[in-house]
Parts: structure tokens; C-alpha cells; sequence
């Protein structure tokens, strides 16, 4: 069964509380037996949805539910942070999958207990807090900083690359102006939490960070191909096609000219992606575009997937056979 990402919007009936089951004719006996059977699934203590319902989410919309589930039993003042709020912006968790949902409050306050739950205790201005779906959470300036300093490079990286693409992508076009205006707002905000745990490390992420990059497999190509040590590549470069209008090509390095693609497993199998095409027409539609980009440039062209950026040296040795090496 294909996967998909859901809103908040639509997780809220599926995350039933236990009051509500009863209140629909169920048991406790009945709901254990259901969660034993595998037909419910609990998403934390005292609050499930169906397993069917469940299995068919990307860890994404799964860590949502976790956050819906906390956020309805929460008295206390937390705010959605870090991860769990870029979830919440629709941003991508690149291999990730929280165990806990966090929450981020102001020193001296109580934020609700439990198990899965991750507190963080930190200032937290009025700018920084925004209400979003009826939730409250971090701004997403916020919590691409938070998770900035605290995730490992490649995720921090894919959550800082769509959140500027989030701000900046008009279609194919880019808004140089709302770059410009988030990335000063970003030095600003580093600068003044110099000596602040991680800054050193959400720095870097901030100065690699291009919204260009449209999906994580790009974001992540990106960062293995830095550190191959390549020329900074040129992203979304346009080839004019046979019929007037222009194919966007992921990546053309400096070095050599080719043309280099990251090819995603979700353009073939994700039926939403695929817009009624059967697979065998996306390839046959994938090789025809490679077809024409090889002959009407004469340049290189090169195709790799997520088993190939795993780590710098396995898509050095994919861009090696395809005789796109940096220069010295």
C-alpha cells in the first residue's frame, strides 16, 4: 500500500481517545483485543487510531498523530518544538523517526510529564510562537534554529533546505527578495545566540542551506558532493525542451559540464507522484527527457538513488563511473 503524508486536519477524527471509543459502543476488553490483534494502534497512553489508518502514513504524518495525541492531553505550557514542530510545517524528517514529542517551554514553567515526551527548557520570545492548526508551536524560523543545533547534519540540513524553500518557491520561480530577507533574519538570530549550545553547528547548516534543492535525496546529493569535494554545482538548471518549455535539471557540475539527477523511488511507486501514469510510463517519459537533454547539450548525464548517498564514497564511486570526478 502506497504511504502518504496527512494534516492535522485530517489526523484529528482517525486519534480517538479511549472516552471516545467508549463513547462509540467499544470495551476496554474490546480495545485491548483490538490493539493485541493489530486493528488499533496505540499511539500513546489513552489515545489510538486504526492500524490500517496508521500503516499507510509516512513517519512524518505518524509522528503528527504522536504530537496531536500529546498536545490534547497537555495542561501545561509547552509549545511544539524541534522535530516535532517541523512536522507540524510540513517538513520532511529525513531518516528520522521520534520516539518522543517535543516540547520546549520557558524557565520556570511546567509542561506536561510522560514517557514520550521530550522537554526542553528555553526562552521562547512572542515572534518565536505561532498558532498553527490550533496547535501552539514554534515558528518555522524557530525550529529550523532548534533543530539546527541539535539534529545531525543531513537531517537539520533537508529540514533547513524546505523551510527555505517553503518561504522562497513561487512554482519554478525563485523569490531572490524573500531569501535574502530569511537568511539575514537567520544571521541575525545566530549572531546573537553566540556561545549557545550548537550554534557552531547551525551555522554551518544555515550557510550550506539552498531551498533549490526540492527533495531530501537532493538536499542530502548535495551535501555528499561537497564533500567529494566538488565545485559547488549549479541546481534546477534549465534545458529548453522539444516542445518550448524548459526540463529543470537537478544538479550540473562545474567541473565537467554533466548533468547529474537525483532519482527518487517515489516519482515510480507513489501513486499521488505518478498523476494516473502507470511506472512503465514514467520511465519510458524519464529516459525520452535524458534522451533529449544527452543529445541536444552533448553533456554528460548521470542518475543516482537513495542507495547511492549514503555516504560521500558511494556516490563518488556512482559519479566516477559515469567520469564525473572533482578537479585535483
Amino acid at each position: 500500500m502506497p504511504r502518504r503524508l496527512a494534516s492535522l486536519a485530517e489526523l484529528g477524527p482517525a486519534v480517538r481517545s479511549r472516552r471516545a471509543l467508549v463513547d462509540e459502543g467499544w470495551t476496554d476488553r474490546g480495545i485491548r483485543d483490538a490493539v493485541g490483534a493489530r486493528r488499533l494502534r496505540l499511539v500513546r497512553r489513552g489515545w489510538f487510531i486504526e492500524s490500517d489508518e496508521y500503516d499507510a502514513l509516512w513517519p512524518e504524518a505518524q509522528h503528527l498523530a504522536h504530537v496531536l495525541a500529546v498536545m490534547r492531553d497537555s495542561s501545561g505550557s509547552g509549545v511544539v518544538s524541534h522535530e516535532s514542530a517541523a512536522v507540524v510545517w510540513g517538513l520532511p524528517l529525513y531518516r528520522l523517526r521520534p520516539a518522543r514529542v517535543h516540547l520546549t517551554t520557558t524557565p520556570g514553567a511546567r509542561i506536561s510529564s510522560g514517557a514520550d515526551v521530550f522537554r526542553h527548557v528555553a526562552p521562547l520570545p512572542a515572534e518565536d510562537v505561532v498558532l498553527r492548526e490550533g496547535l501552539r508551536v514554534t515558528s518555522l524560523a524557530r525550529t529550523v534554529f532548534d533543530v539546527a543545533r541539535t539534529l545531525p547534519v543531513e537531517p537539520a540540513l533537508v529540514i533547513a533546505d524546505a523551510a527555505e524553500r517553503a518561504m522562497a518557491a513561487r512554482g519554478r520561480e525563485w523569490d531572490l527578495d524573500a531569501v535574502e530577507s530569511w537568511r539575514r533574519a537567520w544571521e541575525t538570530r545566530t549572531d546573537a545566540a553566540t556561545g549557545a549550545r550548537g550554534i557552531r553547528h547551525a551555522r554551518r547548516i544555515g550557510d550550506f542551506a539552498d531551498g533549490r534543492s526540492e527533495s531530501p535525496g537532493e538536499s542530502v546529493s548535495r551535501l555528499q558532493i561537497a564533500r567529494l569535494g566538488f565545485r559547488r554545482p549549479a541546481l534546477q538548471v534549465p534545458v529548453p525542451g522539444p516542445d518550448g518549455r524548459d526540463f529543470f535539471l537537478d544538479f550540473r557540475f562545474t567541473e565537467c559540464g554533466a548533468f547529474g539527477e537525483f532519482d527518487g523511488k517515489g516519482k515510480y511507486v507513489d501513486e499521488a507522484l505518478r498523476r494516473g501514469l502507470s511506472m512503465e510510463a514514467i520511465l519510458l517519459r524519464e529516459k525520452m527527457r535524458e534522451d533529449w537533454v544527452r543529445g541536444t547539450t552533448q553533456s554528460g548525464f548521470a542518475r543516482w538513488g537513495d542507495e547511492h548517498i549514503g555516504t560521500a564514497r558511494a556516490l563518488g564511486m556512482r559519479l566516477d563511473a559515469f567520469g564525473i570526478r572533482p578537479l585535483g
